[in-house]
């Protein structure tokens, strides 16, 4: 393929076709309702299942935003062999295989408190993918304002706590979200703990709430410091305030 074509090679292509009929099938929609919610042309879509027309970078993007899925291979990862696809994930991760956490797969627009604005939500995406090379999921920020301290790292799921740990380790220094099951509705809820900026070098341990939902709940995501004037804050506000609320997360405090 040329450089800069925004078309995939014929086996991407087949790869990306079997995933979105999959999708199709286990949402039980039709192609119809896919292609409005993707914003795309049903003929559009049609050829591209079919074969006749290769998918679009472009189209891809509106597929994965509309089904809350990654259609694409991580940037990097190698497909994966037989071997690779049966593998499963460290001990210390789970040992999970990819076919027992399939469901987790997707992008999630990630909302927590800003930490600059106390009446600020900060809005980013979250896509957990899995990698063939290292047997795993794995996560990575995109979508965020600050973009320099976009975070990737490893996903555990442990069967014995129920929850699921989003872990960033960069040359011993640790940050790790713990986030409940999904809902039915694929929200998850839960806890972020990290290192907040403060004066000068000064970096001080923080815990927040925080909550992932699939991309595709909203049409027209914000991103960045959402301030109480923008068309999602209150929306963004009741959804975060479900992981305290709802006990999904608490904070111990002395008496």
């Amino acid at each position: 393929m040329v450089q800069g074509d925004p078309y995939l090679s014929d086996s991407q292509n087949s790869a990306v076709a079997a995933r979105v009929r999959e999708e199709i099938a286990r949402r039980r929609i039709s192609r119809q309702r896919l292609a409005n919610d993707a914003r795309i042309s049903l003929s559009t879509l049609e050829k591209a299942l079919s074969g006749h027309r290769p998918f679009t970078l472009a189209t891809i993007i509106r597929l994965e935003q509309a089904m809350g899925v990654v259609l694409r291979e991580p940037a990097g990862a190698q497909p994966a062999s037989g071997n690779e696809k049966s593998g499963h994930a460290p001990e210390e991760l789970g040992a999970y295989s990819r076919a027992s956490v399939s469901w987790l797969e997707g992008v999630y627009l990630t909302l927590r408190p800003s930490f600059g604005d106390q009446n600020a939500i900060f809005a980013y995406c979250t896509e957990i993918a899995w990698d063939s090379e290292s047997t795993r999921l794995s996560f990575r920020e995109r979508e965020r304002s600050d973009a320099s301290f976009s975070q990737q790292g490893s996903v555990s799921v442990p069967h014995l706590s129920g929850h699921i740990y989003l872990v960033t380790n960069s040359s011993g220094q640790y940050r790790m979200a713990i986030l409940s099951r999904p809902s039915i509705t694929g929200e998850m809820f839960g806890l972020l703990t990290t290192l907040r900026a403060g004066q000068g070098s000064h970096l001080t341990p923080v815990s927040t709430p925080l909550a992932l939902l699939p991309i595709s709940t909203f049409e027209k995501p914000s991103y960045g410091r959402v301030s109480t004037s923008d068309q999602n804050h209150a929306v963004y506000s009741s959804i975060l305030s479900k992981a305290i609320a709802e006990k999904y997360a608490g904070f111990v405090a002395l008496a």
